[in-house]
């Protein structure tokens, strides 16, 4: 028998053509940025425009280190062309000083400054750096101390301090656990409530500091904005990935709260670990008593989601290392390696969890209850809404400094 004739293979070329041409849409305006980049470059036609005044300058202080040989400081430069520092006074007093790396400061680039002043324990300084433009760039050391070491010591004092603010008010939090198991269904919202009203005072206080951190970085991490867009895309991942099975319930939603008081005590212990290598606060035993106090409602929040199960010892602990575990790394962070724009972003992440774990709560305050949102208006609700929130800001008037 003979073979039917084969129908003649269909050509590549237009559709391979048809794949090439998005990709030529795309590729042709970049090159066009890439010229106009080029000609700007080239050409120069801004130094038309040139008057003769001196260039915009920014310095900003990221770091003090106070130690037996004299002070240091992180700077970071700013300014819209490479800067150099001339001089440096301590007190009004003109010190000799070195700079590592040596020479111009491009924007964007750090340097420490060492000046082998002669400090005085528990004074403040003044420090004055003078750029070779003659601007100048004032930083105060409010009490001058020594600087924490990178000693074993050290790090085990800092650890224990961050266990007693961070970890242990949480578990004793929880072991409020057997007695709140039972509550009926008044309780349960009461108590879904609390923890709402307690994460909400969290998410305003975590806001407000990273607002007032943001502040105090330099200017080209542009802070307020850094906050807002790490706080909701914090916000954005996490319902993302909580939502990505369903609603959160039990185990789940109450590790979501656990993951969002721990990024905000990380927050917090970076600032704490700030303060305390600064000498800015004195961590006594009623400082250390007020943080316990502000933080074991933490571990009520976290219990809520379980109360209708009985999960293992080792959940618990679990939970808790996760709350009040990342204090001990942020302080050891802050004290040895403090910058206001990275306190600012672990706080506007931390804030952000802590807006996921709201609506979470919520939600479940509404499935649970089995009314909807007419859950949200009865009084064992608003009870326990104004009950967190209330207790929170008292608990944090010993904390404030």
């Amino acid at each position: 028998m003979s073979e039917a004739p084969r129908a003649p293979a269909a050509d590549p070329t237009p559709a391979l053509a048809q794949r090439r041409l998005p990709l030529l849409w795309l590729l042709l305006p970049l090159a066009a940025l890439g010229l106009a980049i080029a000609w700007l470059i080239t050409a120069d036609p801004l130094k038309n425009f040139s008057n003769g005044a001196p260039p915009v300058e920014s310095l900003t202080f990221e770091r003090t280190i106070l130690s037996s040989d004299g002070i240091r400081v992180l700077v970071r430069a700013g300014g819209s062309q490479p800067m150099s520092i001339a001089q440096v006074q301590v007190d009004d007093a003109y010190w000799q000083f070195t700079q590592e790396p040596a020479g111009p400061l491009d924007r964007g680039a750090t340097a420490w400054l060492h000046i082998p002043y002669p400090w005085t324990l528990g004074e403040a300084h003044a420090i004055n750096v003078v750029t070779n433009t003659g601007a100048t760039f004032a930083h105060e050391i409010a009490v001058a101390v020594p600087t924490p070491t990178r000693d074993a010591t050290s790090l085990v004092s800092q650890a224990m301090l961050g266990l007693f603010v961070g970890l242990v008010p949480v578990v004793i939090g929880m072991m409020f656990y057997p007695a709140l198991r039972g509550v009926g269904r008044n309780g349960m919202n009461f108590l879904l409530a609390l923890t709402v009203g307690l994460l909400a005072f969290l998410a305003v206080d975590a806001t407000a500091e990273a607002f007032e951190l943001a502040g105090e970085a330099a200017a080209l991490f542009q802070g307020q904005a850094m906050v807002v867009l790490a706080a909701a895309a914090a916000f954005l991942l996490l319902m993302a990935a909580g939502r990505r099975d369903g609603a959160p319930t039990g185990l789940a939603l109450a590790s979501f709260i656990a993951l969002g008081i721990g990024l905000h005590n990380l927050g917090e212990g970076l600032a704490i670990g700030a303060a305390f290598a600064a000498g800015a606060a004195g961590l006594g035993s009623f400082l250390v008593l007020g943080f316990m106090l502000h933080n074991i409602t933490e571990g009520i929040g976290i219990s809520a989601p379980l109360l209708k199960k009985r999960p293992p010892i080792w959940i618990f602990a679990a939970l808790a290392l996760l709350a009040g575990g990342p204090a001990v790394i942020g302080l050891w962070l802050g004290s040895l390696a403090y910058a206001p724009q990275w306190s600012a972003l672990a706080l506007a992440i931390g804030a952000g969890a802590i807006a996921q774990v709201i609506v979470e709560v919520t939600a479940y305050l509404m499935r649970s209850d089995g009314r909807g949102s007419i859950a949200l208006t009865s009084p064992a609700t608003i009870a326990g809404l104004v009950g967190g929130s209330a207790l929170m800001y008292i608990t944090a008037m010993l904390v404030k400094l």
